[in-house]
């Protein structure tokens, strides 16, 4: 399984939309309850935020690929998800 980072803030109403279709997906699919995701707020952790390419939150990296960036919907969420498991 590989490692999800999702970069936030905490003021967006788009990252609290992602981590809510984090809890239906992980009810909906129990696979998903054992994907590790590392929440980063950036405002906090600046020096770790800068180490990474991204303009938009929330932003996902699977195993150090961006794999979304903006505005969340449920299928895009998912496909971080399927990508943290896929081997």
């Amino acid at each position: 399984m590989k490692d999800v980072l999702m970069f936030v803030t905490s003021w967006c109403p788009h990252c609290r939309r992602a981590l809510k279709y984090m809890e239906q997906l992980r009810e909906e699919n129990p696979a998903f309850q054992s994907v590790r995701v590392q929440v980063i707020d950036e405002e906090e952790e600046r020096e770790l935020a800068g180490r990474y390419d991204y303009y938009l939150v929330p932003t996902f990296y699977v195993a150090g690929e961006k794999v979304h960036e903006g505005v969340p919907s449920l299928e895009s969420v998912r496909r971080v998800f399927q990508r943290a498991l896929e081997e």
